[in-house]
């Protein structure tokens, strides 16, 4: 199985974006997944110091039960749940059918570009 990647990018024009994607889609060879935040403001509110640490965490670990997780970053269980919560919605993490959770991305790129105002 090809190794899962994932590009978190900040741009406002989404529509561009998912005209990529289609195209991405269509290829013939897998071209990695994107997350699109349209401001700064979206992007650090959702994804926070104690969240990046829950998927970098996860990050090659396999499959753990938030129990778990939340023994292995030190943060109370009902709080890793919630993050975990916002993680799935965001797709950097997924849940199994037994309530496990993982990161199947094997790299996750950051690209973000912060231009003067016009």
């Amino acid at each position: 199985m090809e190794k899962r990647t994932l590009t978190i990018t900040l741009d406002p024009d989404w529509r561009e974006l998912l005209r990529a994607t289609a195209r991405a889609a269509e290829a013939e060879h897998y071209q990695g997944e994107r997350l699109n935040f349209e401001a700064p403001e979206a992007f650090f509110g959702r994804l926070t110091e104690r969240r990046w640490a829950l998927v970098r965490t996860l990050q090659g670990a396999g499959t753990l039960s938030v129990r778990e997780l939340a023994r292995r970053v030190g943060r109370d269980v009902r709080r890793v749940h919630e993050d975990v919560g916002v993680l799935a919605e965001l797709g950097l993490i997924e849940r199994t059918d037994r309530g496990g959770v993982y990161c199947p991305f094997a790299d996750i790129h950051v690209d973000m570009h912060l231009r003067e105002a016009v």
